[in-house]
């Protein structure tokens, strides 16, 4: 299985960008949305260090919220 974590764009420097998610920040890679005109504040889907779609900051709000469900989920388990 992969999975793909929402980052935001922090700063831009030629194809890479420092993305912030949570706290962390990342290198990211640009290269794989070449034809979009990524900003500063603009939110990326990332896999194994690759910007693999953009997406708006609701969407990526909405997938950190489904990940901190599914942690606490966890959490109370005790798995």
């Amino acid at each position: 299985m992969c999975l793909a974590v929402p980052f935001r764009v922090v700063s831009l420097a030629g194809h890479m960008a420092c993305c912030e998610a949570k706290g962390v920040q990342r290198e990211v890679n640009l290269l794989l949305l070449c034809d979009d005109r990524i900003r500063v504040g603009d939110h990326v889907l990332v896999h194994v260090g690759y910007a693999i779609q953009t997406m708006t900051a609701a969407e990526a709000l909405a997938v950190w919220t489904l990940f901190d469900e599914i942690a606490a989920h966890f959490d109370r388990a005790g798995a």
